[in-house]
Formats: structure tokens, C-alpha cells, sequence
């Protein structure tokens, strides 16, 4: 599965959050979701919490923003991520940020990205650097507006 990490960005909402959950760091050990239904079997399935797809339509869609407990801890522990991630931006924005390196880790271990292009960027000059950060940050958009 080829894809990006962009990271999830301070202040997200809820929707945004469970969606990047799903698009970076769903578990690799379940096979990938191709609708509401199958996440909401793989969530059920992992976690023993009976969580539907209304549920996981709402939340992914912005029409549910105050979940149950319940169901956020399954979301939680579905996704290997401290609960604090689903809370307010101060309390969650460290956790995004640990959870875009995680997902890029991950990506490093499947083979998606390169190890050598990580070191490569590390050795770059800050201006060079620079440079390079201008071009992910454009492709990156470039992308989102084409899956929009």
C-alpha cells in the first residue's frame, strides 16, 4: 500500500483524527478497511467493544464529536494510542506528533520510504533542507487536492 504520513495538525478535530488514524497507522496484522463496515468489524473483532458503522461513519465524518468512553478506549486500543490523543490540543498535540514518527517507522520497516533517503536528508545543509521540505510540503498538497 503506497501512501504519505502527513502529520496530524494541531487543533484536528475528532473526524481528522480518526481518519488519520485509519490512513497511517491502521494495524498491519488486519487486512485494510474498504468501508465503514470492515472497520468497524476489524475494530469489533480486536477489541471485543461492539462498535458499529453508523459509529465509525459519524465519527469519520465529523457527525459524532463526544463518543462514549467506550468507544474511544476501543478506539485507542485498536490503534495502539494513548486515549489523550482524542483529547484537547495541548494534551494531544505531543501525541501526534510521536504518532507521525511512529507511522513513518512503520513505513521505513514496510519499505515504503527508503532508510537511505531519511539519512540522505539528515546530511543535507539546512538550506538544502529547506529546499527539500518546500517540495514535500508542495507534492503533499498536490496530492491532498488530488484525492479531494
Amino acid at each position: 500500500m503506497q501512501r504519505h504520513v502527513d502529520e496530524v495538525p494541531p487543533g484536528a478535530s475528532l473526524a481528522e483524527k480518526v481518519e488519520w488514524l485509519i490512513q497511517n497507522l491502521w494495524p498491519l496484522d488486519a487486512d485494510p478497511p474498504r468501508n465503514n463496515v470492515e472497520t468497524a468489524a476489524a475494530i469489533a473483532h480486536a477489541t471485543g467493544e461492539d462498535i458499529s458503522s453508523t459509529t465509525v461513519w459519524k465519527l469519520r465524518t465529523g457527525r459524532q464529536e463526544n463518543p462514549q468512553l467506550k468507544t474511544l478506549t476501543a478506539l485507542a486500543t485498536f490503534f495502539g494510542v494513548p486515549i489523550g490523543y482524542f483529547g484537547f490540543a495541548g494534551e494531544s498535540g505531543p501525541i501526534g506528533e510521536d504518532l507521525t514518527l511512529k507511522a513513518l517507522r512503520r513505513d521505513v520497516e514496510q519499505g515504503i520510504i527508503r532508510p537511505e533517503v531519511l539519512r540522505a536528508l539528515v546530511d543535507l545543509s539546512p538550506e538544502a533542507r529547506w529546499v527539500v521540505d518546500e517540495m514535500i510540503l508542495a507534492a503533499a498538497e498536490a496530492d491532498r487536492v488530488r484525492h479531494a
